[in-house]
């Protein structure tokens, strides 16, 4: 596995396991999933691990101390690390059993959080939230959490992520004339600011980057997004030897030098918790000058 490039796109502002809610993801085998993944964690969740690095590098450049964070889906030991040398008290909460625990903290759903309002100044979220079923709910729990002025920074695969695996599954489906969904459903960046926005933050900003990572082969890639507790949470027939067989050969079909191309979209969140002093947007159509023409000048 080789990460090939990186491409950040601008941002845009913008025993409760059989309840109904419980869709479109399974929460008991996303607990399963993670649990799992705990044994090996390091070894394959390079991307959990790049987004937990990407969200420290952003709060650096936030011009204000915090005290107490919350840390929802681990991510690696490098995130409370880094934010207890900064002096900041952590809490971890994860959906898995092993992973909650071997952090030393809750076990928890996102869109269920057992913490009271205000708790904390600070949440950070790298590689979860797009696998909650109650995005909405789970982002309003997360501002609540927070203290006013409090700060969240997120981030998660989103929208046109694993165009090759895509494509191989379904195409590996085909031979057996099955249909059935293999990755779970992704948002895009301008939907998550609009989740942002409902959920009552203030100053939000949802932005985006492109990874492009290198397989040497489907397994390598399916290793990894197991072995990370990304692999889709959606039920479904398993698909057929010849179906693998087939999916194998079109994703190495693609490969250039040996490897195939796959291509992961991360999807980052900021928002505030809001307060009486923050600085406010402009009034729409509140703005003297036309963009037209300031455009027109520069060219």
């Amino acid at each position: 596995m080789t990460i090939l490039s990186r491409t950040v796109r601008p941002g845009t502002s913008p025993a409760m396991d059989s309840a109904p809610a419980d869709t479109p993801f399974d929460r008991a085998l996303r607990r399963v999933r993670r649990d799992r993944a705990a044994a090996r964690w390091a070894e394959h969740a390079f991307l959990q691990a790049h987004m937990a690095a990407e969200l420290l590098e952003r709060l650096a450049m936030v011009q204000r101390d915090f005290s107490r964070a919350l840390i929802l889906g681990y991510a690696g030991e490098e995130l409370p690390e880094r934010l207890s040398a900064m002096g900041i008290d952590t809490v971890t909460a994860d959906p898995g059993y092993r992973l909650a625990r071997g952090a030393g903290g809750v076990q928890c759903d996102e869109d269920r959080l057992p913490f009271a309002d205000a708790s904390f100044d600070l949440v950070l979220s790298a590689g979860t939230l797009d696998t909650v079923n109650d995005l909405p709910g789970a982002l309003a729990l997360i501002r609540r959490s927070l203290k006013p002025d409090g700060l969240f920074l997120g981030a998660f695969l989103g929208s046109g992520s694993l165009p090759m695996l895509r494509r191989a599954m379904m195409e590996g489906d085909l031979t057996g004339d099955i249909s059935a969904p293999r990755i779970h459903p992704q948002i895009d960046i301008r939907a998550a600011g609009d989740l942002l926005g409902r959920a009552g933050f203030a100053l939000q900003v949802a932005d985006g980057e492109t990874l492009t990572v290198r397989y040497p082969g489907l397994m390598r890639l399916v290793s990894d997004l197991r072995g990370s507790a990304s692999s889709s949470l959606l039920r479904g027939p398993p698909p057929t030897r010849m179906a693998l067989a087939a999916a194998h050969a079109v994703f190495e079909a693609q490969q250039s030098e040996g490897k195939t191309a796959e291509t992961f979209e991360i999807v980052y969140l900021t928002g505030w918790a809001p307060a009486p002093d923050q600085p406010k947007p402009a009034a729409r159509g509140s703005g003297t000058a036309s963009l037209a023409n300031v455009l027109k000048k520069r060219g």
